[in-house]
């Protein structure tokens, strides 16, 4: 063997390093998480002539409430109670570092999968050898192939047909050859020659 690795050690390799710096590209989680990792969603039901919506705001999770989250109120200031009470409000947190990496990730396994996929399509033909029985069975066939077309060529009158009696066989042949097809296809196929 040659000192290259094997295609599927070159693979991983490369996999492994392409998760390495998809792990190093991504930010490194803070203890103050961003805007984007945080937030407290309120979804609120239509109240009187109010019709309902959905209000997200980035503040901690003590502050997630009503109150703090539904920014511009949309009731006069004495109904304000009743309608956070109908509201219901959750806090919601995510890691987009870790969501980064797992994407980071499954993209090199698929890359990963496409470049080896091209490779085996590349390679396949190379490495497969013909099988001697299919090889065998299609050699079979051209010989058959060939002797029906010299008998046809013979049966037709073909270069040989220079005295009566090789006229009288060629007929001979060409009538056995009408013969035989007519039998194929009035008793195999069931239809009728014109």
């Amino acid at each position: 063997m040659s000192g290259l690795p094997a295609p599927g050690l070159r693979s991983m390799r490369l996999l492994c390093a392409l998760a390495a710096l998809g792990c190093l590209l991504a930010p490194p989680a803070r203890g103050d998480q961003s805007s984007e990792d945080i937030r407290c969603k309120c979804i609120c039901p239509p109240y009187r002539n109010i019709s309902g919506h959905i209000y997200n705001q980035n503040v901690s999770q003590k502050d997630c409430n009503c109150l703090h989250v539904v920014e511009p109120m949309p009731v006069p200031s004495r109904d304000v109670e009743a309608y956070c009470l109908l509201c219901e409000c959750q806090y919601e947190e995510r890691s987009t570092a870790t969501i980064k990496v797992i994407i980071v990730i499954y993209l090199s396994v698929v890359g990963a999968l496409l470049l080896y996929m091209a490779f085996l399509m590349l390679v396949d033909p190379l490495i497969r050898k013909p099988d001697a029985y299919t090889e065998q069975l299609h050699n079979e066939e051209e010989n058959e192939d060939s002797r029906s077309a010299a008998a046809a060529m013979a049966a037709l009158g073909g270069p040989r047909a220079n005295t009566v009696l090789e006229r009288v066989e060629g007929a001979q042949q060409r009538w056995k050859l009408q013969v035989q097809e007519q039998r194929k296809t009035v008793f195999d196929r069931h239809k009728m020659l014109s």
